[in-house]
């Protein structure tokens, strides 16, 4: 199960490598889980924080060239045998679901988000600490492409017209209403897109649904679309992988990511829409 309950991770904290993955540098140097180390967003999972970053290329969080992310992993000290476990603060949405999804994207099979995230651990009986972890690295992981489907601008441009496929949007309805805009230039959706939002995964207290649950929420959501023939986006292909993770928990893997998402869509000149549009249900 991509899912690890904090009850099991403090029985074998020992023998996993532990990636926190929250947004904040600072929060991670105040306190971490023992034998964490940090994941940053824009410096390891994306190529936000490059000289040139322009998110109309790729959005506000393009992925990083798999390469280069192979050689951080091996930085790490994480090899194909390596059991890892990445979490937040944030059940999963940013970006611990995106560093999933990235390690799955590579190959990478032992790995699992701590469901609960942060606040679960510390429920749990696990305490933070600032003291540094020692890392022996190992060789760059020995992966030289995604190996997870991704869709580009022009791929989602002809996605969205097809009656046979289907587009979700997993942002705030709000936010996919466009009533509200507070992370890019224009508000609005793309047109023929499907909003589903991403924390209706979770529980109130941050976890996942369970596995039915989850699989009785993206069935009717498909309206019997394959989930092969789903692209999933949000703002910037983060909390996306929150749904992507949520799906393959339901058992629906299959669909494919949209990296660039609004971010790279509402920079690009094309069709937006306003109002409701679709909520969780068939075109």
């Amino acid at each position: 199960m991509p899912l690890l309950d904090a009850e099991a991770l403090a029985a074998r904290l020992s023998t996993v490598r532990l990636l926190d993955a929250r947004q904040d540098p600072g929060e991670f140097a105040a306190g971490h889980l023992p034998g964490a180390l940090h994941a940053d967003l824009n410096r390891h999972l994306s190529t936000a924080s490059e000289p040139g970053f322009d998110p109309a290329r790729g959005g506000r969080h393009p992925l990083p060239d798999p390469a280069r992310f192979a050689a951080q992993l091996g930085e790490w000290g994480i090899a194909p045998d390596t059991e890892v476990v990445a979490y937040d603060a944030s059940g999963g949405g940013n970006a611990a679901a995106r560093l999933w999804w990235m390690l799955r994207a590579l190959g990478h099979a032992r790995v699992s988000v701590l469901d609960g995230g942060l606040p679960a651990a510390l429920a749990a009986g696990l305490t933070l600490t600032t003291e540094p972890v020692p890392v022996a690295p190992c060789p760059p992981y020995p992966a030289a492409a995604w190996a997870r489907p991704l869709a580009d601008l022009e791929a989602i441009d002809t996605r969205r017209r097809d009656p046979a496929l289907r587009v979700l949007d997993v942002r705030a309805p709000e936010r996919y209403r466009g009533e509200t805009e507070t992370l890019d230039p224009v508000a609005g959706h793309i047109p023929g897109a499907v909003n589903a939002y991403w924390m209706d995964n979770l529980e109130p207290d941050g976890r996942f649904l369970d596995a039915g649950a989850l699989r009785a929420r993206y069935l009717d959501l498909l309206g019997g679309t394959p989930p092969e023939r789903l692209t999933v986006h949000c703002g910037s292909g983060v909390t996306a992988c929150h749904t992507l993770l949520a799906l393959e928990v339901a058992g629906l893997s299959g669909a494919t990511l949209y990296v660039g998402s609004w971010s790279e869509w509402c920079r690009s000149g094309r069709e937006i829409a306003l109002g409701p549009g679709t909520h969780g249900a068939a075109r």
